[in-house]
This record gives C-alpha cells, structure tokens and sequence, in this order.
C-alpha cells in the first residue's frame, strides 16, 4: 500500500523575513536600503503591511539586538553547569557567548558600527532596548552575588553596579569591533580581564573590612 505524501509549506514569518532582508541588504551593499518603500517592494511586500511588523529602519536594527541577547541567553542556560556558576561565572559565560553569536554576524555588525566613531558617544537608539535587556540580566545575577556575599552591599553604590556592567559590555564590543588577532584571542582577554577587575571591586575589600571594624568600634563606646 502506497502511502500518501502530503507536502508542508512553510510560510516565512513575516518579521523574520523583513529582519533577514534588511541584514541581507546591508551585507551585499554596505549601507542601508534608501527607503523603506524600495525596501519593501524588494521583499515584495506593500509598504502598509510592512509597517504592521516594523516602523523603521532603527526598529529592525533593534530587533537584530534582541536576536542577539535572546539567542545568548538561551544558549547559557541550556549548560547544565550554569545554575551553579557564581556570579562572576555567569557574567563570563554571557560575555563569551554572546561574543560567538556577534561573530556570526561580524560582517552586517561591522557595516553599522565598525567606522563609526561616535560609539563612545551617545549609544545608538537601537542599542537601548538590548542594554535594557541586559541590565535586568545583571541585575539578577548581582542579587545573587549579593546574597552569597560575592558582591559586597554597599549603599547608593550597588545602585549602580548594573549601570558599571552595563559599560563593561559595550567596551567589550568595541574592543571586539577593532580586534585583528587570530580567533579574537585579545577579545576573550579583555572579556576575562575586565569581569575579574569588576567583581574585585565589587567583591569585599579590605576598605569594607576597616569600615565595618571602625563602626564596630564607634558602637562600642
């Protein structure tokens, strides 16, 4: 008995569609589409439908960043290890491979970002919903370095711990943007060197040590 062959069409999600397209196009003319009428018309769709998925060109760029979180964060804590990483492990872990997932798209990110020299400026609007994103992850693994006393509590300071991550992680795709050595080797020491400097400092020091024996002190009077 012969079986039937039922044939499946699959239909391309329409904001995967337009966040492929748009790489694409970046990619193979180094610059962004002209507007988003000829950009939807090489997609061939019309411009109104266009608009119920995204409103900008800057809104797809964010979308891109999005992907790129989503994607990280996914595929840290698919390791069995992870829960029981500290929280200087985790930041590590999202760092490194976070860097693997911009490796796959080096070339669309160098077009945007690679000449620019206002990184060290203001951060391009399409960035602030990933930084958004990201400091809530740091705010998580800060609460629990705080609990385990990894993170030293130190008041109107921890406030701020996610705003210095935060800062590390875009010095860390710049330094990435401009990295010529063989298999980014000088990124992944940067990345190692500045986690380890940022938990030094956050951790318990020898400042808090003398702080808290000159209050034990005070109180005892």
């Amino acid at each position: 008995m012969e079986k039937e062959v039922t044939k499946k069409t699959s239909k391309i999600d329409p904001k995967t569609k337009i966040v492929a397209g748009y790489m694409a196009y970046i990619l193979e003319h180094g610059q962004e589409p002209a507007s988003i009428f000829k950009f939807a018309k090489e997609l061939k769709m019309k411009e109104e439908d266009f608009y119920n998925y995204y409103t900008s060109f800057e809104a797809i760029k964010s979308a891109v960043w999005e992907q790129l979180f989503d994607r990280t964060i996914v595929n840290v804590e698919s390791q069995e290890v992870y829960t029981s990483y500290s929280s200087r492990e985790k930041l590590l872990s999202f760092l490194f491979t976070w860097i693997e997932e911009l490796k796959k798209n080096r070339s669309y990110l160098l077009v945007l970002y690679g000449s620019k020299k206002d990184l060290k400026g203001l951060l391009p609007s399409e960035v602030k919903v990933f930084k958004g994103m990201f400091k809530d992850f740091a705010n998580e693994i800060i609460l629990a370095g705080k609990e385990t006393e990894e993170i030293a509590d130190r008041p109107v300071i921890t406030d701020r711990y996610d705003d210095a991550l935060w800062l590390q992680v875009w010095f860390v795709f710049q330094f990435w943007l401009k990295d010529t050595s063989p298999a980014f080797e000088k990124t992944d020491a940067a990345i190692e060197k500045s986690v380890n400097l940022a938990f030094d400092l956050m951790g318990k020091s020898a400042l808090d040590t003398f702080i808290d024996f000159a209050k034990f002190l005070y109180q005892q009077k």
